[in-house]
């Protein structure tokens, strides 16, 4: 087999160290600087850690937005935000950023990033370059492959086949201006309540607080009920990790099997990063890979 064409700046996948946040989610991985070009043994490595563990994070890495993008390409084409402002230069680049003078901070609830598009983001990739000197901004983590697994038999099979809304409207309208759209107007789309991952194979529960607005398979009174059960059931501290945020951190999200939430609770300090996000295919449902109960 010929070998792979590395070039000098290149590192082998033998120095990465994977270190796991918890048993269910959630991954430092030492030994590996992401300003270098990935070979395709250290690429699959990651790429093998990211499937077992949902989620991972790396520690000092000082990435340039050209170095950013570049290493979310090699995991796929980068994504468009639908509604926030954008450089001309850099549009692939989100500013995540909160202060004492703005209103939001993006990722306050409970969400999978932008599951209101047709065609959601499979993975996001965050590097924080500011954080509150008195300490706070973590963000929570949690496996909806887990929180689907935490529902009985029987509620799996009722959720097996709806259908949920997510809106965009109802979270970007007053958060971001409408002269910011990406389309014409604010994505919605509808999206299988258990989707099945495209890579692992596995269920995973898909809806989230801040983008899904109701069941389209149930009057709107059981929809609120079930949506509300739901929700609290996808914050339940069992399927989360928590990670604390230094400088030059990135966290690296599957966001086809999580969500995550911003704690926003260093009012009045700053905290300032960047996104680059992945594009993802439309959600499905595969009944061959369907509940425990089958």
């Amino acid at each position: 087999m010929a070998m792979p064409n590395l070039s000098e700046s290149s590192q082998p996948a033998a120095s990465l160290r994977i270190a796991p946040l918890t048993p269910t989610i959630g991954a430092e991985v030492h030994g590996i600087d992401l300003t270098r070009p990935l070979d395709d043994a250290t690429l699959a490595e990651l790429k093998d850690a990211w499937a077992r563990h949902l989620v991972l994070f790396f520690r000092d890495q000082e990435l340039t937005f050209e170095q950013h993008k570049a290493l979310g390409r090699r995991f796929g084409e980068l994504h468009i935000h639908p509604a926030a402002p954008k450089d001309a230069e850099h549009p692939e680049i989100l500013v995540v950023h909160g202060d004492d003078k703005v209103e939001f901070v993006a990722g306050s609830l409970w969400h999978s990033d932008v599951s209101c598009d047709i065609e959601p983001p499979m993975a996001s990739m965050l590097r924080v370059v500011q954080v509150p000197p008195s300490g706070g901004g973590d963000t929570l983590f949690s496996s909806m492959y887990a929180a689907y697994e935490g529902l009985s038999d029987r509620m799996q099979r009722f959720l097996t086949g709806l259908t949920a809304v997510h809106d965009g409207e109802q979270y970007y309208r007053g958060r971001y201006g409408k002269g910011t759209l990406r389309d014409d107007d604010y994505p919605s789309a509808e999206h299988p309540v258990i989707r099945t991952h495209p890579v692992t194979g596995k269920p995973a529960l898909y809806v989230n607080e801040g983008f899904t607005t109701r069941i389209k398979d149930l009057p709107a009174a059981e929809s609120d009920a079930v949506l509300a059960f739901l929700f609290r059931h996808c914050a339940q501290p069992d399927y989360h990790c928590r990670f604390r945020w230094q400088e030059n951190s990135v966290a690296f999200w599957d966001n086809r099997c999580t969500q995550h939430l911003a704690i926003w609770d260093y009012y009045p300090e700053t905290r300032h990063g960047y996104r680059v996000t992945i594009k993802g295919d439309a959600p499905f449902y595969n009944p061959d890979r369907g509940h425990r109960g089958q």
